[in-house]
């Protein structure tokens, strides 16, 4: 049988699959890819010794690597430099054995699909590379990047959010079309979207792993920008868990609804008001004739500007 990749429905339809006639030997390794516990050392991979998955006869050629270049649609924008080194290494001494997937661009190449292993051979210095020439419109491109990153967990969760955002944006899918194209639900791809509402800030926060994505979908929870990010300096200096982050949201929102209904109409103008003079939100608790002002700041920067503006 031939060895299945796991490329996924977008990714395997452009590579034919080779029909073998069932033998009884067929399960055992090609008598032409040399076997690493017969005959120690390198294993040099050519094109005419690729598994059976994507046999020369189906397209396989070796391009020059600086013919090739990136999906200009590719959503991976962060490499683990370790994790390349590692394949760099192992690519540097069996050669690759699963080819790119490319779109012939004038006398240029194009990357669909394989591109850390193309940034890895560039790191161990080969000049050629197996792939595999198909045509695909800018869409494609597109979806099967995302497809193949989603597929084998490459992406962020910013990355990835971004990606479905393009498909949906330059694209004019639905969510409904973009959870078909890759395998997910449409719940899934709405709550990932999301992500791209929360402040900067803390989107790089999540593609740093500084929080996980559960922390993020609580801090969503919260509609306030501001309060959004007072809650995420809260996580960040206790170290809070996702459970007690969740906790700290309920207690935001029990404490907003309960301001909503009792704030009268003339104390919700007042604050209004301030807030729009100071540029923060501002508090209004009054008692009898009298009462107390509370303004809100998020950072040492918002502290001094405030101070500016009332002194």
């Amino acid at each position: 049988m031939p060895q299945n990749y796991g490329l996924g429905r977008g990714l395997a339809s452009l590579i034919p699959q080779k029909k073998q006639a069932s033998s009884p030997g067929q399960n055992k390794a090609p008598a032409n890819i040399p076997v690493a516990a017969n005959k120690p050392g390198p294993i040099k991979i050519t094109p005419a010794s690729l598994p059976a998955v994507v046999p020369v006869s189906s397209g396989v050629q070796e391009i020059d690597i600086i013919k090739i270049s990136p999906n200009p649609h590719q959503p991976r924008l962060h490499f683990d430099e370790e994790k390349l080194k590692e394949l760099a290494a192992s690519v540097k001494e069996y050669g690759i054995i699963q080819p790119l997937i490319v779109t012939k661009n004038g006398n240029q190449y194009e990357i669909i699909a394989g591109e850390r292993r193309f940034e890895a051979a560039k790191l161990a210095g080969l000049a050629k590379v197996p792939a595999i020439v198909r045509e695909a419109s800018e869409q494609q491109k597109l979806e099967l990047a995302v497809i193949e990153n989603v597929q084998r967990h490459d992406l962020n969760p910013i990355e990835e959010a971004k990606s479905y955002h393009k498909l949906g944006d330059e694209f004019d899918l639905n969510q409904e079309e973009i959870a078909n194209k890759v395998g997910k639900s449409r719940s899934a791809i709405a709550n990932k979207i999301r992500l791209l509402q929360l402040p900067v800030e803390i989107q790089k926060a999540l593609i740093s792993g500084q929080i996980t994505e559960g922390h993020a979908k609580a801090i969503l929870a919260i509609e306030n920008p501001e309060k959004q990010r007072g809650l995420f300096d809260l996580i960040m200096k206790n170290n809070l868990t996702v459970r007690q982050t969740e906790d700290k949201t309920k207690e935001i929102s029990v404490r907003t609804h309960k301001r909503t209904i009792n704030i009268s109409p003339e104390i919700k103008a007042a604050e209004e008001k301030l807030a729009g003079a100071l540029g923060t939100k501002v508090k209004l608790s009054k008692s009898g004739e009298g009462g107390k002002i509370t303004i809100e700041y998020y950072s040492r920067e918002e502290l001094d500007n405030l101070i500016a503006k009332i002194c």
